[in-house]
């Protein structure tokens, strides 16, 4: 009799672990349910095919257009999404994907459109690949300052229309970088991966104006100095925004701000495009307030440039991240960041 008493919870006990998904089931790679592969949604066309290619061999791939109607029909069920476009991520999402959700893997480089309180409250890890676009910002930041202060649209007009006068000693000069004051209205990473790159160009001195101050040592290898916004603009010959939108951001570069620069002051702006007022610019420019401008981020989107003053403008559709090594780097931590989630693992890059 006591065998019996000993036989039969052993036997339910083999039983529960029979019909039980186990431990290892759950955090083995690619598997949810003993077997079944995690349903990943990959939203947008414009994903990379690297993640695909990093990803496609144990998950269960579903691609989603990036219109929100298609990706809420897909995304019903997975255990993880790679998001690839800036379209909100906030409780009406995370319902529809349901309670099984385990990560979002962002594929884009900013994460402002998510509500990250929301995603926390659920227990979904978020990885994030916001940094991994500095460099590029960077790089085209100082093609954008040459280009503005040298005139290159101008001059490629010139060009096109054959009116060329370069017989005369001052025709189309343009403002130097060499010994120049360079300010930087925000000053984390993508501003400083910017200083770090004048260095080579002989620059006087950089100026910033942020929330905090940067360590010293830093301050020391960049030539760099915390100024107020006013001193800002008074000193600088060219002023470089990379601030995002908030209400003390919002419109910051207006009328006033400009009667504040230097005449032949050359203004960037790869942050927000609600942080310039957009026909104060126009009326700058066009009443030589300032030398010029270099855009890459625009409002409204498309343009309507009929008013745009172009022969003092550089005016890009957003490419500062779009380089052929960002997009393989952000689809590789993308894709890691996905597995990690899925596993219940840190993420390389989380976004909290």
């Amino acid at each position: 009799m006591s065998s019996i008493f000993i036989v039969l919870p052993l036997l339910a006990l083999v039983v529960a672990l029979l019909l039980t998904p186990c431990d290892a089931c759950f955090r083995r790679s690619g598997n949810n349910k003993c077997g079944k592969p995690f349903k990943v949604v990959i939203t947008g066309t414009e994903a990379s095919q690297r993640v695909i290619d990093l990803l496609e061999d144990d998950i269960e791939l579903v691609h989603a257009e990036p219109t929100l109607t298609d990706i809420m029909a897909k995304i019903p069920g997975a255990d993880g999404i790679v998001w690839a476009v800036k379209k909100a991520i906030n409780a009406t999402v995370l319902d529809a994907a349901g309670p099984q959700l385990r990560t979002i893997s962002t594929m884009t480089d900013g994460i402002d459109y998510v509500d990250l309180n929301e995603v926390k409250r659920r227990n979904v890890s978020l990885g994030q690949v916001t940094t991994l676009v500095n460099k590029a910002v960077a790089d085209l930041v100082v093609g954008l300052l040459i280009s503005a202060g040298r005139r290159f649209n101008e001059g490629r007009k010139k060009i096109e229309t054959g009116k060329w006068e370069n017989n005369l000693p001052n025709w189309m000069v343009g403002r130097d970088l060499r010994d120049s004051v360079v300010g930087f209205y925000g000053f984390g990473g993508i501003g400083q991966a910017i200083a770090k790159r004048l260095s080579g160009f002989d620059i006087d001195q950089v100026l910033y104006t942020a929330q905090r101050r940067i360590k010293r040592e830093t301050e020391k290898e960049l030539n760099a100095k915390k100024v107020d916004f006013d001193e800002l603009l008074a000193k600088s010959d060219f002023v470089v925004s990379t601030e995002s939108l908030t209400p003390a951001t919002k419109g910051v570069f207006n009328a006033t701000s400009f009667n504040k620069m230097k005449y032949t002051a050359v203004l960037i702006n790869i942050g927000d495009d609600k942080v310039v007022n957009q026909l104060d610019l126009i009326v700058a420019l066009l009443s030589n307030r300032i030398f010029a401008v270099g855009l890459d981020i625009i409002n409204p989107k498309p343009l309507t440039i009929k008013n745009i003053p172009l022969h003092k403008a550089i005016l890009l559709p957003h490419i500062a991240p779009a380089s052929y090594g960002t997009r393989y780097e952000m689809a590789t931590v993308a894709a890691e960041n996905l597995r990690r989630g899925l596993e219940r693992k840190p993420l390389l890059s989380p976004a909290y």
